[in-house]
């Protein structure tokens, strides 16, 4: 009778955000786990990965805040209708935060309230310009995209000096920096052009302060990678100021 009247009163879209409301309220108990927050939306990132004890440990400190979320990715393919879970998920755990994405393909029918989504390829620097312009600087950035190895080193050098200071840049499924049908090499794992390559370069910058190299300028990665975090196929990099300098004594000599 409930559902009956419901029909009447309203339309397809507004059914289905009362639906979603409906459904969030069930997740009272646990809302502050993210794990089963991610069981309970049915997104991914645990069960077939196992990344939310990961982003449980890093994210904690921003779940009360007002923050951005950028996710790169909405998932269900080319179904208007399929995917978002991890977004839904995202709203729930950050209850005070605005959640943005973007997919190559149309999702808008998944929005909600604290979810905004747009349409667009993540190495379209215009469009990715665009979005920021929309919602300001993200606090966290995820990579869960295309995986394609010139995809993700393309995005991370665009959207990375535009997080903001203290935020997290995430890229997830690493593994494809193994695979060739995405750009992958599990031959040449050292200087081949794979993602995996590219951020475990970024880790000496983090010392750049004792590289013996006269004139030596340091980059922009250099001076705003303050931490580095790899995981089974994830990666977790903190944005900072690096100015820490060298442990050398100039006057008396190394320590």
């Amino acid at each position: 009778m409930v559902k009956a009247l419901l029909r009447r009163l309203l339309d397809e879209r507004q059914r289905y955000l009362l639906g979603r409301r409906w459904v969030d309220l069930r997740t009272w108990h646990f809302r502050s786990d993210l794990t089963a927050l991610a069981r309970f939306y049915g997104t991914d990132k645990w069960g077939r990965h196992f990344y939310t004890p990961h982003y449980q440990q890093h994210f904690a400190p921003f779940r009360k805040r007002p923050i951005t979320l950028l996710e790169i990715g909405v998932g269900g393919y080319d179904d208007p209708r399929n995917g978002g879970h991890s977004l839904r998920m995202w709203k729930r755990y950050f209850p005070k935060g605005s959640i943005v994405s973007l997919d190559i393909q149309e999702k808008s029918w998944l929005e909600e309230p604290r979810i905004r989504i747009h349409r667009g390829s993540q190495v379209d620097l215009p469009f990715l310009d665009s979005v920021l312009a929309e919602h300001g600087a993200p606090d966290l950035i995820i990579d869960d995209g295309s995986h394609i190895n010139a995809h993700i080193i393309t995005t991370f050098k665009h959207l990375f000096p535009r997080l903001k200071e203290g935020g997290y840049y995430v890229i997830e499924d690493t593994q494809t920096s193994y695979w060739p049908e995405f750009g992958g090499d599990s031959q040449d794992l050292h200087s081949a052009p794979t993602a995996m390559n590219h951020f475990k370069a970024l880790v000496d910058g983090m010392n750049h302060a004792e590289y013996r190299v006269p004139g030596y300028s340091p980059s922009y990665c250099d001076r705003h990678i303050v931490a580095m975090h790899f995981y089974h196929n994830l990666i977790f990099i903190r944005k900072g100021r690096n100015e820490e300098g060298s442990n050398l004594n100039h006057r008396s000599g190394p320590a």
